[in-house]
């Protein structure tokens, strides 16, 4: 278990260090668990290390919510003036998330169609 984290943890933390030292707008977990499966993909399988426990660590996932429910309070005041309007945005590009590939989809098996009734 405790390999598990710490091979977590370590592409947690280059992550990290790659965007202090680059000063990309990305957050530094994300980073680490795109470099992680980059080194996954060119490795081709998984750890058996990762492979055992990384479901056990899934179902603590919930603990990774506290923060946000924190910052809610912290925020409170920002949310209140602005919150209406934070809502509206979500709903927006929630639904722009949700048609744009829909409209991909439609229009590449139309092609897809085309392609084959020639």
């Amino acid at each position: 278990m405790m390999e598990s984290v710490l091979y977590l943890l370590g592409f947690q933390l280059v992550g990290e260090l790659l965007v202090s030292a680059l000063s990309w707008p990305v957050p530094g977990p994300v980073m680490g668990m795109l470099l992680l499966f980059i080194v996954l993909c060119i490795r081709r399988s998984v750890p058996e290390q990762l492979n055992q426990q990384v479901p056990r660590l899934l179902t603590h996932l919930s603990l990774l919510f506290i923060p946000a429910g924190g910052a809610l309070l912290v925020y409170q005041p920002l949310l209140r003036d602005y919150g209406w309007r934070l809502l509206l945005v979500l709903a927006l590009t929630t639904i722009i998330t949700l048609l744009v590939p829909a409209w991909a989809l439609r229009y590449s098996l139309r092609l897809r169609q085309q392609r084959t009734q020639q």
